[in-house]
């Protein structure tokens, strides 16, 4: 609340936050889209390898031309513009920029960022979650003694979940799940680039038409995209994953008090405060009634007869025992919404949602028999998908992050269906991917 006001005040004396955009993708531009009407905002620099990319992303959203001229990030700061650039170092850099989003989806290039941020200064918004559930709590920590903001990105679902967890705790309610909706049956872990338009559902010609990435989109349908926003959750809020991995329920809206309950009280989760996604098919491939594939939810327990009668009286639908409830979101809106975290930093100087510790990981699983010699190829491949399990088993077994496998060497077979270990690979240990990640499992390692 009020951030809108104090937006307005930002333009009203001539200081407005000064923004700094790594990467052109759909989510960057969607929020391209919203900020040239946002008061008190100023994006003075985007940053892409392919400077037609960032062009075009303005054209679509009907940007002035003449608003994206400017030749360097000092003139768009002084005239108001806004300058295209290649170099990300450079961005991070200047002078001329408060605020950083982090756009990119690559792992080891978003830890490289992060470091530059506190290096130079620069809050950072983390839209690029493939980095967050990967090194994520060891990232915020080094932010923190930097004296920066590191936040998660509203508008993905991560962010907008812990705010609904947040809410639920502020106002005195314990938190019993949070999660998402997706498409989801167990078959989809073996989904690959070659197979993922028809279980998606879109005409492969389509896809290929509008230009869409058959790998991202099967990161999604084979499970992976959901273990890492759950761990951003669970990072973020304290609620915990299932040790066997997500469970992917099928459940609409109205049901989600009955099914995300603990077990002694009828439900299916092993325990209270779980993070979890709710699948928008039932098992058999009928879609559930009132799904929630794009929206997020969280279910609380009241401690009384006197919160139930509450619950009656007020029209709110509880289970059967008249302890839980749900509140949900059916849709969100990606990249149109990320103004409310750049708002938060600029205004409050909060994040969106921030991992404090690591209690989650994303463990690469193989999707078939592995051999040795094979390459991994990452999130949305063929060869591995992303499984979300507590920080400690994966620890235990010396389990390879899901954000480090793409383009690595097995040297030891890998059965389907097993976490892929880092005695099984070869692995450039010179990236500052890998030594965040290792600087962050020994800090961890005896906390757990």
């Amino acid at each position: 609340m009020n951030m809108y006001a104090h937006l307005q005040e930002l333009e009203k004396l001539g200081k407005p936050a000064r923004v700094g955009l790594i990467g052109t993708g759909k989510f960057a531009t969607m929020y391209i889209a919203q900020v040239r009407k946002i008061p008190g905002i100023h994006l003075v620099g985007v940053a892409d390898l392919i400077p037609e990319k960032a062009k075009d992303s303005f054209r679509r959203t009907l940007w002035d031309e003449n608003k994206v001229s400017a030749k360097t990030l000092e003139e768009a700061d002084q005239n108001g513009t806004t300058c295209i650039l290649t170099d990300s170092e450079e961005l991070i850099a200047s002078a001329h920029i408060d605020i950083i989003i982090e756009a990119t989806g690559n792992p080891y290039v978003g830890v490289k960022h992060v470091l530059l941020c506190c290096k130079h200064k620069k809050h950072i918004i983390m839209v690029n979650v493939e980095t967050d559930a990967l090194v994520g709590p060891m990232l915020a920590k080094k932010a923190k003694e930097a004296g920066i903001v590191y936040s998660l990105a509203y508008g993905d679902q991560p962010a907008m979940i812990c705010e609904m967890v947040d809410w639920a705790r502020t106002v005195g309610f314990e938190v019993v799940a949070a999660g998402k909706g997706t498409k989801y049956l167990p078959r989809y872990h073996q989904s690959t680039p070659e197979t993922v338009w028809g279980d998606y559902g879109i005409a492969p010609e389509d896809a290929k038409k509008g230009g869409m990435n058959p790998k991202m989109f099967n990161s999604f349908l084979d499970g992976t995209k959901s273990a890492i926003e759950m761990v951003a959750v669970s990072n973020a809020t304290g609620l915990s994953v299932n040790p066997d991995g997500l469970m992917f329920p099928p459940c609409g809206a109205d049901d989600l008090p009955k099914v995300l309950k603990p077990v002694e009280d009828g439900g299916l989760l092993p325990k209270v405060g779980m993070a979890e996604v709710v699948s928008s098919l039932e098992r058999d491939g009928r879609p559930v009634y009132r799904d929630l594939r794009f929206g997020i939810y969280v279910v609380v327990r009241g401690d009384s007869e006197y919160m139930s009668d509450c619950y009656r009286e007020y029209g709110i639908p509880a289970d059967d025992s008249g302890k839980y409830i749900a509140l949900y979101r059916p849709f969100h809106m990606i990249g149109l919404e990320l103004g409310i975290s750049v708002a938060s930093i600029a205004t409050r100087n909060e994040p969106t949602g921030c991992p404090n510790s690591f209690r989650s990981d994303v463990v690469a699983t193989a999707k078939r028999d592995l051999a040795v010699g094979e390459t991994l190829d990452g999130e949305g491949g063929f060869t591995v998908y992303g499984k979300a399990v507590p920080a400690k088993d994966s620890l235990a077994i010396g389990a390879v992050p899901l954000g480090l496998c793409s383009n690595i060497k097995l040297i030891r077979p890998v059965k389907a269906g097993m976490p892929v270990c880092w005695n099984d690979v070869e692995i450039d240990a010179s990236s500052a991917a890998y030594q965040v990640r290792k600087e962050m499992e020994d800090y961890y390692r005896d906390k757990l």
